[in-house]
């Protein structure tokens, strides 16, 4: 079946036959609970629709291109908390007699680090400018562009922020640990790197 007959409805907690169910655990994300909600006979009054009926697919999807810019900024924010700390670590942190920010790999992993970042910035303010101008159609590229982009970029900077760090990567005393496990979760939600590469491909096809 297709999206025809979905309709869009408000439900609220105190709705009868609405409850929730087990809290999930996650890798990451931690401050953001995601749990189960169940629906067993749960009526809901016409007024709560939400859009037009039979449209509710369009509901859904008419937020996903703002939903993935935020995305991107997410991820932005992340990579950039991530660099920071490795930047900071690697210009305190001494071996051989000096700080390990002067070893050339290290030097490297910065420069690509720092590089990313400001490709990604680039890119999410663009999507942003396009939403604020309501141009939904470049956005539909744009959108995608940035939440792939930026969330693969989130993954790469995060990891090497924990290389960059050592063993004290991999604990809790240091923020890198958590940062790259929250990374995680911006190659999948919002639509996976995967589906934004299909997006990608058919809008520049459409376009030729």
């Amino acid at each position: 079946k297709n999206a025809q007959g979905v309709s869009a409805f408000i439900v609220e907690k105190d709705f009868p036959g609405f409850s929730r169910g087990k809290k999930f655990e996650k890798m990451g994300w931690r401050g953001s609970p995601t749990g189960e909600l169940i629906f067993e006979d749960c009526r809901v009054p016409a007024e709560n629709l939400l859009g037009i009926e039979n449209k509710g697919a369009t509901v859904l999807m008419s937020g996903l291109n703002t939903e993935r810019v935020l995305l991107a900024a997410f991820s932005l924010g992340l990579a950039r908390g991530a660099y920071e700390c490795a930047l900071n670590y690697a210009k305190e942190r001494i071996q051989f007699g000096k700080p390990i920010a002067t070893f050339q790999m290290i030097q490297a992993k910065l420069a690509d680090m720092a590089m990313e970042i400001e490709l990604s910035r680039l890119i999410t303010y663009r999507g942003a400018y396009l939403a604020d101008q309501n141009k939904h159609r470049e956005m539909n590229l744009t959108a995608s562009y940035a939440k792939l982009y930026t969330s693969e970029v989130a993954m790469r900077v995060t990891t090497e922020a924990v290389q960059i760090l050592g063993g004290y990567g991999y604990m809790k005393e240091f923020p890198v640990e958590r940062m790259m496990r929250d990374a995680k979760l911006q190659t999948i939600g919002g639509g996976t790197s995967e589906v934004q590469r299909i997006i990608i491909a058919r809008e520049i096809l459409s376009r030729s």
